[in-house]
């Protein structure tokens, strides 16, 4: 704690090693508590970041008995507002949402029921669905602002019924009002989360990486994307759809411009039967030429957006088939010694 006071004084970095079971973290929290409490201006907030669930709990947890303490002790409870911050899947209590058990499918489920334009339509139609819950708080819990105390995901989901408020936007927008924040490496690390919840991240906070001996796996996990076959075929059908959109959209292009052309053609016979003179026009047939660059430069780019989508696509699809037989010929070697020793010689 002394080590740990010394760098908050310096407002530096530093690495603490502690074995497990001595107390790790109780001690960064009650000497960053009491750093807040005795010098808010220097340091306001404190950002604690976890690695699975079960541990952000535990964090959340000693934090309680922390502030229960202070208040034994003086009399007085801290006006300090600490709470976890969660995916939608351990926060969620709308009844359809909550009931998927993927991640993935609950956030899907979460932004067609929440998203942007899914509620202006809603507002022009009322038959389709929004989230009552995200709408509640929208309304009037960003004017109410949680009371000082620890509020792990259980204690934010009991506010969430009891308010009719969505719990997970409503840790969303109370983390920037918070004094203690625990929540996921992710949060923090991932550019494509860290740019919705982290991005106005105040000069007067500390940062706590909690087991940071898997920072690296978490930075590598997060720029990483996994893509398996089926993706690839489904990637493929996308494709191909979009390019007969651009397509269909060329023609209706190319069939407007031959209307116009015609239009021009008629007022020309017309000029020319007022001019009294002997010009003949033919029924005229628009040269493919003019068509191809008459076609709006947005659609062009698209064809080429398709084809080089497309190219990447294969590409993808021929690597991914490549490793394959990569990893079956390893397989197949590793269970035939005799065959190693001959590739080997």
């Amino acid at each position: 704690m002394m080590e740990l006071k010394r760098t908050l004084d310096a407002k530096g970095h530093c690495l603490l090693e502690m074995p497990s079971g001595t107390g790790k973290t109780i001690s960064l929290l009650s000497l960053i508590v009491a750093y807040i409490m005795a010098k808010p201006l220097e340091l306001s907030k404190l950002m604690y970041c976890s690695r699975t669930v079960p541990e952000l709990e535990k964090v959340l947890e000693e934090l309680k008995v922390l502030l229960e303490y202070y208040e034994k002790e003086t009399g007085q409870k801290p006006k300090l507002l600490g709470l976890g911050l969660s995916s939608r899947k351990n926060l969620c209590i709308h009844p359809e949402v909550s009931a998927e058990r993927e991640g993935k499918k609950v956030d899907g489920k979460c932004l067609s029921l929440t998203a942007s334009y899914v509620r202006l339509k809603h507002k022009e139609d009322n038959t389709i669905p929004v989230c009552a819950l995200y709408e509640a708080f929208d309304a009037h819990g960003k004017e109410e602002k949680l009371a000082p105390g620890v509020y792990n995901l259980g204690d934010l989901k009991e506010v969430g019924k009891n308010k009719g408020w969505c719990p997970y936007y409503l840790a969303r927008y109370t983390i920037y009002h918070a004094n203690i924040v625990v929540y996921s490496y992710h949060y923090l690390l991932d550019p494509k989360i860290a740019d919705l919840v982290s991005k106005e991240l105040e000069k007067t906070s500390v940062v706590v990486f909690d087991e940071a001996h898997n920072i690296d796996n978490v930075c590598i996990e997060s720029l990483s994307v996994k893509i398996s076959r089926r993706t690839l075929d489904r990637s493929h059908a996308n494709v191909e759809s979009l390019a007969r959109t651009v397509k269909n959209l060329k023609l209706k292009d190319a069939d407007k411009l031959r209307q116009e052309y015609n239009r021009l053609v008629q007022g020309l016979r017309d000029a020319s039967v007022a001019r009294e003179t002997d010009v003949v026009l033919s029924n005229p047939v628009l040269p493919d030429e003019i068509l191809e660059e008459a076609v709006p430069g947005n659609i062009r780019q698209a064809e080429h957006f398709v084809n080089f989508m497309r190219r990447f696509i294969e590409y993808l699809k021929v690597v991914s088939t490549s490793y394959d037989r990569c990893v079956a010929f390893y397989f197949k070697l590793e269970n035939n010694p005799k065959q190693i020793r001959t590739l080997i010689g």
